[in-house]
């Protein structure tokens, strides 16, 4: 990638308001489609809930057009949404009930926290409505929790705006027709949530709430004895005594979908890294069988980050004792169906994971086209794909080889207590095939850039300099991105080579095919960066990169030839 000092990198929030309307589609997107009036803010996604009477919206962009189309939002909203006329089982106080922002790209919590009070502000002053600023963007402790904020929902609002010590952040104390009509909205700076729902096979509220009080941070209050009937303890002050739960960073509450006719355990997941939604999905399961429950499936509200699911998979395929290196693709499907993420409605992971949804306008890449695709355009009159994005490919070949016997051998018969080892060799092998798949891509792209160098001006003498440091610097990046292929395809040998010393006897020829790919890549590769080095001014970058890849080929050609001898002694 050619890069340009000064560049201004682009910072993304998102942004993911909660309206008080989950039944009406028609009104839904009306609300949600005012973000899209804003040119460069991407709507990822819109779920709404039938019997929260909720929905969902998340969009993303650059801050100050992401806090425009907030605004729209909120303020579409607060025109077609009555909340003297709402209900619904969650808990809210006004027609956009909250309004989180999220860092995601290139810009601290701190940013956010400003970029929320400045939404704040301006919803507070120009639309009339309250605003309560809470978790990191809150102005004082007791804020910093939504609870405390929305404490008395929609209907004890009249009474929370008298007093004092609940005065807004921005907008009007006085529960004017406005506000009737509109509520309060909570604004935040907030790292990522997940909105999390567990379905059990029961129709209790008090069953679900039991599960959720074992497993929320906030437990349950103590009583004598520990009996439901027994009294509340209490400490010097006067403060019921709390029991904490299993997990920090979880909220929870049981309530009963009418749509659906079951109980649920609504979480929300305040940090992922302390609390994996995997193991509270699983210890939810095993308290609710305690109670003579069961968990039937669960369901994901709005965008989740992919490390969520990825993360889920791998804990269920190693519980399985199952090979973890396989594509992401399949660890997804995993997850999916072990959550029983699918059980409610369907589960699109390209509609659900926010990594997906950002890049699915993004150009098509030469690794997602068919294998036919591929070949038509590398045989097209355009020189790129060329040798180095075909090197790249034909390393990747290589190391799927290697990673396909490790699989195999994890799960042969007899080796069950060998799993893991092979499991290790074969997630190591699918992270070598991830970078050099995503250097077929990076090869065609050294060379692009190299092509946009060329085409710059040279009308004045400055522009002449500039272009010929652009040139230089892309020259620089095409022979570095065939010399990352030679390293990658060399260094993935070792799975090839593990494999056929170890690896399923049935498959020695595999692996050794991978290993004739893998030194395929790197003679091919080296032969694209002696060529490019040709057009480099830097003699002693040349020199340096030269000598290295040279002692690259040697090495790769010398395994090649071991895994070869290996092979043949053992067929």
């Amino acid at each position: 990638m050619l890069f340009i000092k000064n560049k201004r990198i682009k910072q993304i929030i998102e942004c993911v308001p909660n309206i008080s309307e989950g039944r009406d589609i028609d009104k839904i997107n009306t609300i949600a489609s005012a973000a899209q009036e804003i040119d460069g803010v991407k709507l990822l996604n819109v779920d709404p809930g039938k019997a929260t009477n909720r929905t969902v919206i998340t969009f993303v962009g650059e801050p100050q057009k992401v806090i425009d189309a907030a605004f729209l939002v909120i303020k579409k909203a607060q025109e077609l949404i009555d909340m003297r006329k709402h209900s619904g089982e969650h808990p809210r106080m006004g027609a956009t009930d909250v309004c989180p922002l999220v860092p995601i790209s290139n810009i601290s919590m701190q940013e956010c926290v400003k970029w929320a009070h400045k939404l704040g502000e301006k919803v507070g002053k120009e639309l009339g409505i309250p605003v309560y600023h809470y978790e990191q963007a809150a102005k004082e402790e007791k804020r910093i929790n939504l609870a405390n904020c929305r404490q008395g929902e929609y209907e004890g609002l009249s009474k929370k705006l008298t007093d004092t010590n609940w005065k807004p952040d921005f907008g009007p104390s006085e529960f004017n027709n406005s506000i009737q009509k509109s509520g309060a909205t909570a604004i935040s700076a907030r790292d990522f949530l997940v909105a999390y729902n567990i379905n059990l096979n029961t129709t209790s509220t008090r069953r679900a709430n039991a599960v959720a009080f074992d497993i929320r941070e906030a437990g349950r209050i103590k009583r004598e004895g520990g009996k439901i009937t027994g009294e509340i303890l209490k400490d010097k002050d006067g403060i019921p005594i709390k029991e904490p739960g299993l997990f920090k960073a979880v909220k929870g509450i049981g309530w009963f979908i009418e749509e659906y006719g079951i109980a649920q355990i609504s979480y929300n997941l305040t940090n992922i890294n302390i609390s994996p939604l995997h193991e509270v999905f699983d210890k939810t399961c095993e308290r609710a069988v305690a109670r003579g429950m069961r968990v039937t499936g669960s369901e994901l509200v709005g965008l989740v980050p992919k490390k969520v699911l990825i993360e889920a998979g791998e804990y269920f395929l190693k519980k399985q004792q199952r090979s973890i290196g396989i594509e992401e693709d399949e660890i997804i499907k995993i997850a999916i169906k072990t959550l029983g993420l699918d059980e409610l409605s369907p589960f699109n992971p390209k509609e659900r994971i926010i990594e997906y949804m950002l890049n699915s306008d993004a150009k098509k890449p030469l690794v997602n086209m068919t294998l036919t695709e591929f070949a038509n355009e590398t045989a097209s009159e355009s020189p790129a794909p060329g040798g180095g994005s075909i090197s790249a490919y034909c390393g990747a070949l290589g190391i799927s080889l290697g990673a396909m016997v490790a699989n195999l051998s994890a799960h042969k018969r007899g080796w069950d207590e060998k799993w893991e080892d092979f499991s290790s060799w074969a997630k190591k092998g699918i992270e070598y095939q991830k970078k050099l798949l995503e250097l077929v891509d990076e090869d065609t792209n050294a060379f692009n850039n190299i092509m946009n160098a060329f085409r710059l001006s040279q009308d004045t003498e400055k522009d002449k300099e500039k272009r010929k440091k652009a040139i230089q610097e892309a020259t620089k990046h095409a022979i570095l991105t065939p010399f990352q292929v030679m390293e990658t395809a060399f260094i993935s040998m070792e799975v090839m080579k593990e494999m056929v010393n170890i690896g399923n006897p049935n498959s020695v020829t595999d692996a050794a095919v991978g290993a004739l790919c893998a030194r395929t890549a790197v003679i091919g590769a080296f032969l694209n960066v002696k060529i490019n080095c040709g057009d480099c001014e830097d003699k002693q970058f040349v020199e340096d990169i030269l000598k290295k890849a040279q002692k690259i080929v040697d090495d790769a050609s010398a395994l090649e030839q071991k895994i070869i001898e290996i092979t043949n002694s053992k067929i």
